[in-house]
């Protein structure tokens, strides 16, 4: 049997048998890839060059569309290069550089969401504050935070999990690697120690969902004593795409990672993974941009600002 010191390749999970599906999946990933690309680039343009929008709440959304736009590209194009050209080999180091990075954007992403829960919070419940609590170094901290806190955590989870025994061979039952193939892959009773990493995980997740948990709840007893509905429509319209994309993100990630062995199956698993690492970062920039009517008119600026340029 092959050990991880022996391996020097993985071998991902196609699509499809047939290099007509792998085709179509490469169409559909394609479609998917350049809409994040678009969507995503258009936040990171708008915020930039709108000065109006040079706020802690946009700053952040900012950092988001980039974590998004590094995540979907860590995964998405690897798998459209192998349906495109039929082969399912990656490299041991492209593996475990796929890992780190995924792990790190994506824990970032849910860190950053957490910040975000605040902001708003202070936003609305403490609004004579808000200048104190998130100038611009604060701002700029807590996104370090996010940032570093989520390379801490893939850095953790990648040498404990490539420093198990690979003795399962090195077919990864997955389209790109991710942790819990990669556990599947090994045959010693040391990967005890990647659950027992993983069931921190769950507890640290769990504790940044309840807070935001928390703050939401604060933040909509606020605003139901709001006097003037277009400011309890503000309100909504800021907090609840926040909120939509926290529930995709946290159900369908904790789903995939923690659901029973008795109803997985490599379908499921396919799908699961589909649903939490390609599917948000391209539909968070609509998600974020459908009720935000400020994004909205910023957005449509750009856009016009750039039509003239090219005329």
């Amino acid at each position: 049997m092959p050990n991880s010191s022996s391996i020097t390749e993985f071998v991902l999970l196609p699509f499809a048998d047939t290099q007509e599906l792998q085709l179509l999946h490469f169409a559909l990933f394609l479609g998917i890839y350049l809409g994040a690309l678009l969507g995503n680039g258009l936040i990171l343009t708008t915020i930039a060059c709108d000065h109006r929008l040079h706020t802690p709440m946009y700053f952040f959304l900012l950092n988001l569309a980039l974590l998004d736009l590094g995540c979907i590209s860590t995964t998405v194009p690897k798998a459209m290069a192998n349906s495109l050209w039929d082969t399912r080999a990656i490299s041991y180091t492209g593996c475990v550089a796929q890992v780190f990075l995924f792990l790190f954007l994506i824990s970032a992403e849910f860190f950053l969401l957490t910040i975000m829960a605040y902001d708003r919070y202070v936003a609305i419940c403490k609004p004579l504050h808000y200048g104190t609590l998130l100038g611009s170094r604060a701002c700029a901290q807590m996104a370090a935070a996010a940032w570093g806190s989520g390379a801490v955590y893939a850095l953790l989870h990648t040498a404990n999990t490539f420093s198990l025994p690979l003795c399962g061979g090195n077919a990864v039952d997955q389209f790109f690697c991710e942790i819990p193939s990669m556990l599947r892959l090994s045959c010693s009773d040391s990967y005890l120690r990647e659950i027992e990493l993983l069931t921190f995980s769950v507890f640290l997740f769990l504790g940044c969902f309840v807070f935001i948990l928390f703050s939401y709840v604060q933040i909509f007893r606020a605003v139901l004593r709001t006097p003037s509905e277009q400011g309890r429509h503000k309100a909504f319209s800021t907090c609840l795409p926040h909120l939509v994309v926290v529930f995709l993100f946290l159900s369908t990630g904790m789903f995939a990672y923690l659901k029973p062995s008795s109803i997985s199956s490599p379908f499921l698993n396919l799908v699961m993974a589909v649903l939490y690492s390609v599917v948000p970062p391209a539909v968070n920039p609509l998600i974020y941009s459908m009720r935000n009517q400020e994004l909205k008119n910023a957005i449509r600026k750009v856009i016009s600002w750039r039509h003239l340029r090219m005329c």
